[in-house]
């Protein structure tokens, strides 16, 4: 199992296209894949939701500048760590 933190850069977050861009990106490959939102002071609970799932990532409801972690568990799971968070690196071309 493989983790890494990256930040959400794009002004608007993340929206429809680049959660549909993750969820692309991320099912190309055959391992497990899932995003953590961990809680902030006023929240309840840390998220997981699967990253492979357009409606998991977009309950993420994650804003400009938030923290996520990125966790993978398979064969491939160091590659598509590497694609996804060249994603939020390249902020999702937005910028």
């Amino acid at each position: 199992m493989t983790r890494r933190k990256v930040r959400v850069l794009n002004k608007l977050g993340i929206h429809a296209r680049p959660a549909a861009m993750i969820v692309r990106s991320a099912s190309k490959y055959r391992s497990d894949f899932f995003i953590e939102k961990h809680a902030e002071a006023g929240d309840e609970d840390d998220l997981r939701i699967n990253g492979k799932s357009i409606m998991g990532v977009m309950m993420l409801a994650a804003e400009y500048m938030s923290e996520l972690e990125l966790i993978a568990n398979g064969v491939d799971e160091n590659e598509l760590l590497d694609t996804v968070e060249e994603l939020f690196i390249q902020k999702f071309g937005e910028e």
